[in-house]
């Protein structure tokens, strides 16, 4: 699930689902009903944070299909009969995927010893590489669609509030340790290089910096 983990990756608010792609990769030939019990939470958990975040009302118990439908719809997606198509379809899969996952369950409704031994043989390998690619385009067109809509605004950070040319004292320290670096016809400080590179490394050096002076200072007082 490669490209889910891509998207996840750049939309770091969804970092928590990366448990239930580790738990689908992890059981897919061996116990393949756990796998889809985790594509259900997956899609479960994506649908019901755009809900949340659009405010649109779920009910007590709603099925997996109508998680779906009502994150579509809280995308907005209900103006075309074609788009209403699709995310129908769409929603058929995440149904589908709990009807199957009922089916082959280890602990759903009990099942004999001999049901317990085959599970995992009614459902062959690229069918259930075909279901869980299913849930993962789904999946990612859900994340990026909502995040598109409502891309999150970076807050204003102790880092960005440090200003270059009001560390004086620490870039020319940095620089006589590590003096410039040329490239071609272009010569940068040491300094300058790290806090338009590496903006967080650069402050923790000068929280660093500051706090040795400060020491120095209360020691010859």
């Amino acid at each position: 699930m490669e490209k889910l983990k891509k998207v996840i990756e750049q939309y770091g608010r969804w970092a928590e689902l990366t448990v239930f792609i580790e738990r689908i990769e992890a059981h897919l030939e061996l116990d393949f009903s756990h796998s889809l019990e985790n594509a259900k939470a997956l899609l479960e958990a994506i649908c019901k944070e755009i809900c949340e975040c659009k405010n649109f009302e779920l009910g007590a118990k709603p099925s997996v299909n109508n998680v779906l439908r009502s994150a579509f719809i809280a995308l907005g997606f209900t103006s075309t009969e074609m788009v209403n198509q699709i995310s129908s379809a769409l929603a058929t899969i995440g149904q589908q995927v709990g009807v199957l996952r009922n089916e082959i369950g280890l602990t759903s409704h009990g099942k004999t010893l001999d049901e317990i031994k085959v599970r995992n043989d009614g459902v062959d390998l690229l069918t259930r590489e075909f279901l869980v690619d299913s849930i993962e385009i789904v999946a990612s067109f859900l994340i990026r669609t909502f995040e598109n809509e409502n891309p999150r605004v970076p807050q204003k950070s102790e880092e960005s509030s440090l200003d270059y040319f009001e560390a004086v004292e620490f870039n020319e320290y940095w620089d006589d340790v590590f003096g410039e670096f040329s490239m071609g016809n272009y010569s940068y400080a040491a300094s300058e290089i790290l806090f338009h590179v590496d903006n967080q490394a650069y402050v923790n050096e000068y929280k660093g910096f500051m706090s040795e002076e400060t020491s120095e200072e209360t020691v010859e007082e």
